[in-house]
């Protein structure tokens, strides 16, 4: 179908109405460019065409597919390293943790023993202590601060070991050691459990939390009444509180590798480190208040 020039003000010649040159395509040089002989002279269709083509073999033949797998794979294996890399550092910690705790209640023993018996406000200094440590340890690990977070953990672990130590003087020597090897197993066999768990433990988590808030208004209320058996019953809800924390936290530090990168692996680490260390220690303290044999 040829196209209606008159109606553009062009005749079929290409002479203008309005007075422009006739043969406007010769005057253009459009014949000799090539331009009607070839209307497609740089091949943009074929390539076009011969491009998609290619493109849809490539889909049809699972190249495309393929590709995209390879990335995938190798995407997970190093997300997968990451979180080998986080978990293994945060137990790492922990373990150095408990160590500088033994310290702590060896020094409590042969150097603190008199000035914190003899002013049971000095144990309440301690206290408060810990919970500052912890309060500005969650600061030190939202500014992916590495050194604060060290140092709290290292100071936190001191201290705690100096109160603990005190705490352990009520008890018989073999039996803490019996205790502590009980907590040991308790607490690998729940957080492998939590490292292999495909389950969400977000619901056993907030029930745990909750148990914890309960045990502390418990512990406070049996301050006053003194009863030993309140505090018996007591000491099993926390071991139930406890194993159930620890799973969820060593699933939690898991997840908390989505968010790690080279710059805050160190930071991610410590702050597992330190929630698998208040699990480990509340775990002790509570078998040790059922398994223990009193001096």
């Amino acid at each position: 179908m040829e196209p209606n020039y008159q109606n553009n003000n062009y005749n079929m010649q290409g002479n203008s109405q309005n007075g422009y040159p006739q043969n406007m395509n010769q005057a253009n040089g459009y014949q000799n460019n090539g331009y009607q002989q070839n209307p497609n002279p740089y091949g943009y269709q074929q390539n076009y065409n011969n491009g998609y083509n290619g493109y849809d073999n490539n889909v049809r033949n699972g190249n495309y597919m393929n590709g995209l797998g390879s990335f995938s794979n190798a995407f997970s294996e190093a997300a997968q390293a990451l979180q080998q890399k986080v978990v293994a550092q945060s137990f790492l910690y922990m373990v150095v943790a408990l160590g500088i705790t033994a310290i702590g209640a060896k020094v409590a023993s042969d150097v603190l023993l008199e000035w914190m018996v003899t002013n049971p406000m000095n144990l309440l200094l301690l206290f408060g202590a810990e919970i500052a440590i912890v309060i500005i340890s969650n600061i030190a690990l939202k500014k992916n601060n590495v050194v604060l977070s060290a140092t709290l953990l290292t100071a936190y672990s001191f201290i705690n070991g100096a109160t603990l130590g005190i705490v352990c003087m009520a008890y018989v020597e073999t039996s803490v050691i019996k205790v502590f090897v009980i907590t040991a197993v308790m607490f690998a066999i729940t957080a492998f459990y939590g490292l292999v768990c495909k389950k969400d433990l977000s619901s056993v988590g907030s029930l745990c939390f909750m148990g914890l808030i309960g045990l502390i208004l418990v512990g406070v209320i049996n301050i006053f009444l003194n009863s030993d058996t309140l505090g018996f019953v007591a000491s099993f809800i926390g071991v139930a509180v406890f194993v159930g924390l620890t799973a969820y936290d060593t699933q939690k530090i898991k997840e908390k590798t989505a968010f790690a990168d080279a710059s805050n692996i160190t930071a991610l680490s410590m702050n597992g480190a330190f929630e698998l260390y208040l699990d480990f220690i509340n775990l002790f303290l509570y078998l040790l208040r059922i398994f223990g044999k009193r001096r």
